[in-house]
């Protein structure tokens, strides 16, 4: 009873069990149908997942050959960095070794002066390079960094990310390594012409002695068979030129040849008497040839020059040579005599004083008397002789020739 209502309770039993078997059938056929259709979602859920997997892989494989690509650039960038930085380097070495060549060379008078700039510095690709002035120009010196191999650390997608600024970078480097190449070339330039500057010098040098001993009628292998050898000896060893070299290194070789040739020349014209006998302005009393006699007043040969000059001035030898003569000589008075060789020899007359003696061996600007008025004489003057063969010779034939090879 309820509420004054009779109810039963058989009904509401009943209607319990059916709801309670009618869900119990639901669930089977939820699970049943579950179960029927579980693989094909499986299925679909493990493809989706793979296809995304294999989407993934591949843009982790693109970015990868991204990072790639450009480590390839950069270290073939690297490489081409490296070369050109060795081909300037080995390029500068050779510069300096020719800087010292030509600072060796007597006939190079001039020096490579640098441009007034600041050095400039390199950074390359992947590091810094340390600058260093050359001492020859205004180039720099590059030390390389001890690694300069680029390393992909990590396969993370986060290194596909290129610097925006590496071809600017680049472009930079590419920029001053082609100063440098043309510094280097502005040097190379400057060497070449100082070199042939020498080597035209000495060439002009060399025909002018030539061309002097030519015009004094005088013979080349003679002289140069008088010349002295002094004490030089060793085994012969031929010059040769490498297969490698350069203009620089032929042009250095044949300035080599001509300036041995223009010592041996000078060796030779050391036996001849071109030079002036006494120190300061010439000044000429009497002149060779004929002329009135100073005593006489009647015309007469004279044998040599007289140089204007006061008593006590010294007298020097205007070549090597050996004194043959050296006393009282007649007209000459007190006269040195000194045989140069090859049929060449000098007169020195009317000394009041004699240095020397005969067999004394006398170089270029040796004293070999004083300056006097014995024997023929009106006052005080040298008189000077040159000879060739014991045939008086015009002495200003030689001067004239000391005059023109002094002039270079």
């Amino acid at each position: 009873m309820h509420a004054g209502k009779q109810v039963r309770i058989g009904p509401v039993v009943f209607w319990i069990v059916v709801g309670t078997v009618s869900l119990l059938g639901a669930w089977s056929a939820a699970t049943a149908t579950y179960f029927a259709f579980r693989d094909d979602v499986l299925t679909r859920l493990i493809a989706r997942q793979a296809e995304m997997q294999y989407a993934y892989e591949d843009r982790i494989a693109e970015l990868r050959a991204k990072v790639d690509r450009a480590t390839s650039r950069q270290l073939l960038d690297q490489e081409q960095f490296d070369q050109k930085l060795d081909q300037i380097l080995k390029r500068q070495t050779a510069l300096e070794g020719r800087a010292t060549a030509l600072g060796s060379m007597p006939d190079i008078t001039g020096s490579i002066r640098a441009p007034a700039r600041a050095p400039v510095a390199i950074e390359p690709p992947s590091a810094p390079s340390t600058p260093k002035p050359s001492p020859i120009s205004d180039t720099v010196i590059f030390t390389a960094p001890p690694d300069r191999e680029a390393r992909l650390e990590s396969r993370s997608p986060v290194m596909a990310n290129v610097q925006p600024s590496q071809a600017t970078k680049l472009a930079g480097v590419d920029n001053v390594l082609t100063r440098l190449t043309r510094s280097l070339d502005q040097v190379e330039a400057r060497q070449l012409a100082m070199l042939s500057s020498a080597e035209e010098t000495l060439e002009s040098k060399l025909r002018r002695m030539r061309g002097v001993i030519t015009d004094l009628g005088l013979d080349m292998g003679h002289l140069e068979a008088a010349a002295p050898k002094g004490g030089m000896g060793g085994p012969f060893v031929p010059v040769k030129l490498g297969a490698e070299s350069g203009p620089f290194e032929r042009q250095l070789y044949r300035i080599s040849i001509t300036r041995a040739q223009v010592e041996k020349m000078n060796r030779t014209l050391a036996l001849v008497p071109y030079r002036k006998p006494v120190i300061g302005e010439v000044e000429f009393t009497s002149g060779f040839g004929v002329r009135s006699d100073p005593f006489l007043g009647r015309p007469a040969m004279h044998t040599g020059l007289d140089f204007r000059a006061a008593t006590g001035d010294p007298v020097r030898v205007t070549a090597n040579g050996k004194v043959v003569n050296a006393g009282w000589a007649g007209g000459y008075g007190r006269m040195v005599e000194v045989d140069h060789g090859n049929g060449l020899s000098t007169r020195y007359g009317h000394l009041s004083e004699i240095n020397v003696k005969i067999g004394q061996q006398v170089k270029i600007g040796d004293i070999v008397g004083e300056v006097g008025s014995t024997g023929r004489s009106t006052g005080p003057h040298l008189h000077y002789e040159t000879r060739i063969d014991g045939e008086a010779v015009d002495p200003q034939k030689f001067l004239r020739a000391g005059v023109r090879l002094s002039a270079g």
